[in-house]
């Protein structure tokens, strides 16, 4: 309930460059958050304290980290506005759809695209990218691009010639 209060107002008000404010205030509810991760004020974040963001990382504006399960983000990511992480689901198998809390990791170095979605238990390889708006609902492998509902490799991704980071 706090951390609803907070998210809605000091998250949500801080000016758009402030990611100093927003990265204590999501350590103060136990998120883990690198010193260089840039999170935007539109950001929604349930369950903080299930987040891990990597150094050099950018969660884009109304991106949504829906951290039911843990959410690890590795270093030098971008995850796109408008896009979805879901760390939850229901088991449809029982007759009371009991909640499943489960994870998600996106490597270094991945790409998440405007509007895209990742669903629970997926793990995006090292350097993948999933295209704008793309739904992945298994595994990304490293290095390739994928795009679509669901998700299809569409080819491997190049390495970057020379490190930035």
């Amino acid at each position: 309930m706090a951390w609803a209060f907070v998210q809605s107002t000091l998250f949500a008000w801080s000016f758009h460059n402030w990611y100093g404010i927003r990265r204590v205030l999501l350590k103060s509810f136990g998120a883990s958050v690198a010193p260089s991760a840039r999170v935007r004020a539109s950001v929604r974040v349930e369950i903080p304290w299930n987040l891990t963001i990597g150094a050099d990382s950018a969660i884009g504006d109304r991106a949504i980290l829906y951290c039911l399960g843990q959410v690890s983000i590795g270093s030098h990511v971008t995850i796109s506005q408008g896009a979805h992480l879901c760390a939850g689901t229901h088991d449809y198998r029982s007759s009371t759809m009991i909640l499943r809390r489960a994870s998600i990791r996106v490597g270094d170095d991945a790409w998440i695209a405007a509007d895209a979605f990742i669903g629970p238990d997926v793990t995006v390889g090292d350097g993948a990218i999933l295209s704008a708006r793309g739904v992945a609902m298994t595994d990304l492998a490293p290095w390739s691009i994928y795009a679509g509902n669901p998700a299809v490799l569409i080819k491997p991704r190049p390495r970057p010639v020379s490190a930035d980071h």
